[in-house]
């Protein structure tokens, strides 16, 4: 009787419930929609990861995420027409506590003249002021940007690069972090890197050997050198040394398949790049950062290291030249590392 009862009930009400069309059709739009928004995303991620790994090798990551699904036309946002400071970081995995240290500080410097890109190194081990810890390595800053255990790329990114511009004296327009794991998988994905060495390097990690000269390096290979920097003669300066080779290798490697300008291989590096990346377009946005940095890409870059010399006392590690440092840092700041070039023609890495 009660089953009855309720049979009636709903059959007089049926009437009254809503279609269940316009309620399905608005549910698909709205998937469809979140679904293009996370490949835009995606994406845009993806491109800056070319354009942060072809500057800086194996590092990058960022607090601003580019919202624009406009990858390959005009730009949306105006050219900048001055000089432009690009931070990329390369970390290795957590430690025990969850914590992460920037393996790999590289600096890039854009000219106004976009005549081509300086890579500088700043040593991990420099001795920095690392605001509520005193005097630190710089290694160190990126882990200050932590809030619990677990590492966040971006809190440490940003930490870093407060650090790097105070250290400086230049602003840093935009940026990113790349972990080993992502390094490996964009190398692979753009077929490899050739990459030159002065010396020969026997892995600590794998006691794999790497010959002198110039070789191409797949994924696995590039990160294991990447991250040697015992038994070499200037130990953590020639990983620097090491990662701005590798860098320029990239670079070159990006520019020859047009990287930037491929839709198809961005779609496919996109599902390669993986979770270990982070990217800050600071003002800009991702294609008119893509321009600026494509057209001085154009030509060799130049790497260059930060004029440092060693502490031997405690705290261990290095500060700056009281000789060549003052003269470099003017140069970068005035957008003249150039002149500065050559007139320290032995400040200036080999890459080829």
């Amino acid at each position: 009787m009660i089953e009855d009862d309720l049979r009636a009930a709903f059959a007089r009400h049926e009437e009254l419930t809503p279609p269940t069309g316009p309620l399905r059709a608005a549910i698909d739009r709205a998937v469809v929609r979140r679904r293009r928004r996370r490949l835009r995303l995606r994406l845009a991620g993806t491109a800056m990861a070319v354009v942060a790994a072809a500057l800086a090798g194996f590092t990058a990551i960022a607090p601003r995420q580019p919202e624009t699904a406009n990858l390959i036309g005009a730009p949306a946002s105006p050219t900048p027409t001055g000089a432009l400071n690009v931070l990329m970081l390369g970390v290795d995995t957590a430690g025990p506590d969850g914590s992460r240290r920037a393996d790999s500080v590289l600096l890039v410097h854009v000219p106004a003249d976009r005549s081509r890109l300086y890579l500088v190194a700043l040593p991990r081990d420099l001795l920095v002021s690392i605001p509520g810890q005193g005097t630190d390595k710089l290694n160190k800053s990126f882990a200050s940007g932590t809030t619990s255990a677990k590492t966040d790329l971006a809190a440490g990114y940003d930490a870093t690069r407060q650090v790097v511009s105070q250290l400086t004296g230049v602003r840093i327009d935009a940026g990113a972090v790349l972990t080993y794991g992502a390094a490996r998988q964009l190398t692979d994905a753009v077929g490899g890197v050739r990459v030159c060495l002065p010396t020969r390097i026997r892995s600590h990690h794998t006691l794999r050997a790497y010959p002198a000269g110039c070789q191409q390096l797949d994924g696995a290979a590039a990160v294991d050198v990447l991250r040697q920097r015992f038994n070499m003669p200037d130990g953590s300066l020639d990983r620097d040394r090491n990662a701005e080779r590798y860098a320029a290798g990239l670079l070159r490697r990006i520019h020859e398949q047009g990287v930037l300008t491929n839709p198809a291989l961005l779609s496919k590096l996109a599902t390669q790049a993986g979770s270990g990346l982070a990217v800050d377009t600071g003002d800009t946005t991702l294609p008119t950062l893509a321009q600026v940095v494509g057209k001085a890409a154009a030509v060799e870059p130049v790497a260059l290291g930060l004029p440092v010399r060693y502490v031997e006392k405690q705290p261990y590690g290095f500060s700056f030249d009281p000789a060549l440092a003052p003269g470099f840092l003017d140069a970068l700041r005035t957008d003249r590392l150039g002149d500065w070039m050559a007139a320290h023609p032995d400040q200036v890495v080999g890459l080829r």
